[in-house]
């Protein structure tokens, strides 16, 4: 039993259970020597107990341990401390996916596009180092704070199914998301890990998984033989390209799936694209109801009864020869047959003593002809090398086109060299990409962009360019913000490559003071904000209300410049001559008498 504080391997101090399972406890343990945190995996007793599940899953574990991407659960080590077998994996302080849909009910279309385009990414790499995942389901799929994908269970997805355990938990752990080929009795290929997948983005979209039952047969055998519930019926937001996607990777005809998962990856790409917005609904090629009978395995019985008839069957075999034999021997002499059987001896010897000796002259000469290595892993090369009876040195080099631990080529040879069984060849592998794959950078800042382009080697040259928010395409710019690259994103560029970005410099314009909205005081107001002078004239206008802006001295959508002098004119009323006064008649009698 592990308990708290107790060292793994004399390294892994336990610091507290964080996940238990069928197969293995798994433990949140602190590294003593790289003093760092890390995820220990221990197998439960009753397996560390069958030697063959053992060395199994401590080969797939090593193999798994030599993947390299950032969406799979990085492997430190693999290892057994007092009868404990054990992995140590990176810790990752995140959800599953599977808590994450519980707690939705469903996640969105660009969610779960976004998730899938990560995973198949993952499940790529494994492939193309020759692994199966053979467990792929949301448990085994972590979520990170900053939407990072990570999938784990490598090791020991592929050991546990590299043999022919039956443990109920297990089985019930993934028989929702098993293959029907595999439900029918045939080992798992990279198809399968693509049924797993599209039924992981069939519950990301839908919430729920589209087969259930009371048992695992009862699941197993819906897999096998009904079709995937429509998601297009049960949620109108979801586009037919979305479902196609869902329809190819869950077909039953492992032929009509995707022939890889890069495959199931690139048409995730234009998924959401309106290039596919009016998508038909998707055919399959060939047959979905050709899949062979479920095999029943002889009962024990029947294959007891088997080996007695072989057993009996030899018996016969034998007497009969026997008496061939003794008919043969009954017509001739004894002292024939004694020295026919010595010159028989003397001939058969010499002939394997001359057999020995050209075999041996044969192998010392022997040679085998170099295959082709480029591109693949170093654990598959050495394996390959060493089986054909080649020593192998080993020698680093950063390469362009491949990613550390796999193979660039071998050093002064070519692939169909002729070499000496027992000779030492060399073989370059890459210890990391040289440059950078390039993203779209546009939206983000230049600084921060700029910085980690030069730590890659790459040479960044901005050009500025000036715009205003008030403009059309450019309402949500900021300073400094990428507008536009040079080179596609996803292009790989060379350490010491050269790449364009253009940046917002953003600048003011005079908007247009006559359209109504500005007054005197608003003009006022942003030529003080910008540092320029105003001079306001007034203009006698009959045809506008008084204070009506009636021109500006610069245009609208120029770029206001500090310290200049900025004329506005502005409506007054006219000037109105006044009627004359007339002055009233003098008045000739005072008195108000009569003449």
């Amino acid at each position: 039993m592990i308990i708290k504080g107790q060292k793994i391997d004399g390294r892994y101090q336990i610091i507290r259970t964080i996940g238990e399972g069928g197969m293995a406890n798994v433990y949140l343990a602190y590294d003593t020597i790289l003093d760092r945190e890390v995820a220990v995996k221990v197998l439960r007793g009753d397996l560390a107990s069958d030697e063959k599940f053992v060395k199994r899953f401590q080969r797939e574990a090593k193999a798994a341990s030599s993947l390299n991407h950032p969406n799979i659960v990085e492997m430190y080590d693999v290892g057994e401390d007092n009868g404990n077998y054990f992995i140590v994996m990176e810790y990752i302080d995140g959800k599953t996916l599977k808590s994450l849909i519980k707690k939705r009910g469903g996640l969105s279309l660009s969610e779960t596009v976004d998730i899938m385009m990560q995973l198949t990414s993952a499940i790529a790499c494994a492939h193309d180092s020759f692994l199966i995942h053979r467990d792929i389901k949301p448990q085994n799929v972590l979520i990170l704070e900053d939407g990072r994908v990570k999938i784990t269970d490598f090791g020991i997805a592929i050991a546990m199914n590299s043999t022919e355990l039956t443990q109920t938990n297990s089985v019930m752990g993934s028989v929702h998301y098993l293959p029907p080929e595999q439900a029918n009795g045939a080992g798992a290929t990279i198809k399968s890990d693509i049924y797993s997948l599209g039924i992981l983005m069939y519950e990301c979209l839908i919430g729920k998984l589209p087969f259930k039952g009371e048992n695992a047969v009862e699941i197993a055998i819906k897999h096998m033989k009904e079709k995937i519930p429509s998601m297009c019926s049960q949620n109108e937001l979801i586009p037919q390209s979305i479902e196609n996607i869902v329809l190819r990777a869950c077909a039953k005809n492992p032929r009509n799936r995707y022939d890889s998962v890069a495959e199931m990856h690139e048409d995730l790409k234009t998924a959401l694209s309106e290039e596919r917005k009016d998508e038909k609904r998707l055919v399959y090629k060939y047959p979905e109801n050709d899949l062979e009978e479920t095999k029943a395995l002889p009962t024990l019985d029947k294959m007891k009864a088997k080996e007695t008839r072989e057993s009996r069957h030899d018996e016969v075999v034998e007497e009969e020869e026997e008496e061939v034999k003794k008919k043969k021997k009954g017509g001739k002499k004894l002292k024939v047959a004694v020295i026919v059987s010595i010159v028989t001896c003397i001939l058969v010897l010499i002939g394997v003593l001359l057999t020995a000796y050209f075999m041996v002259t044969k192998s010392r000469n022997a040679t085998v002809a170099l295959p082709s290595i480029t591109g693949k892993s170093k654990e598959v090369v050495e394996q390959k090398l060493t089986s054909m009876g080649l020593v192998i040195e080993y020698e680093e080099k950063t390469s362009d086109d491949y990613a550390e631990g796999f193979v660039i080529d071998y050093k002064d040879l070519n692939v169909n060299s002729k070499v000496k069984k027992g000779s030492t060849v060399t073989v370059i592998i890459s210890s990391g990409l040289t440059g950078v794959t390039l993203e779209d950078y546009r939206g983000r800042h230049l600084t921060t962009v700029q910085l980690e382009l030069e730590q890659a080697g790459i040479k960044v040259v901005a050009i500025p360019k000036r715009v205003s928010t008030e403009q059309e395409d450019y309402e949500n710019a900021f300073e400094g913000m990428i507008l536009s690259q040079n080179k596609d994103p996803e292009t790989r560029i060379t350490e010491g490559g050269v790449l364009e970005l253009t940046y917002a410099t953003l600048i003011t314009i005079y908007p247009d003071f006559t359209d109504g909205t500005y007054d005197k005081e608003k003009v006022q107001q942003f030529c003080d904000d910008n540092k320029i002078k105003c001079e306001f004239k007034e203009k006698e206008d009959s045809t506008h209300k008084e204070g009506t802006i009636l021109k500006q001295g610069r245009a609208a959508g120029g770029e206001v410049k500090e310290g200049v002098t900025l004329t506005i004119t502005i409506a007054k009323k006219p000037y109105v001559e006044p009627d004359p006064v007339i002055p009233p008649e003098p008045d000739t009698n005072p008195d108000g008498g009569n003449e």
